[in-house]
């Protein structure tokens, strides 16, 4: 026996506003570690190092250039997470944040620890 069936109807994804308690924690965090892999890096390059990332090896020539890197990173984690949330991509949206953490850290690490 053949019946029709309507459509099924999802219960909304649970929403939040976008500068909530734990983006702006995460994005304080973000800004910090690229604050900080800023630094290590500059001194890194200063003492005769090189820069391992390929897209951040073209700013490496200058202290402001490098500065418009790490700021253009920070400000890009912001916007697309904004993307995100706006489409109603919540868990991306804190996954991008998350991600660009590990990346900032695990950068920072390496570079100190090769000093």
């Amino acid at each position: 026996m053949v019946r029709s069936v309507g459509p099924v109807i999802l219960p909304e994804a649970p929403s939040h506003r976008f500068w909530d308690r734990e983006n702006s924690f995460l994005f304080a965090a973000n800004a910090a570690f690229s604050t900080a892999d800023f630094i290590v890096t500059r001194n890194n390059l200063r003492n005769g190092g090189q820069e391992l990332n390929p897209v951040t090896r073209v700013f490496a020539g200058s202290t402001a250039g490098l500065a418009v890197n790490f700021a253009g990173e920070t400000a890009g984690v912001v916007a697309l997470s904004y993307v995100f949330h706006k489409t109603g991509h919540h868990k991306m949206e804190r996954a991008i944040s998350v991600l660009n953490l590990g990346s900032s850290a695990t950068a920072v690490t390496f570079d100190v620890m090769r000093r």
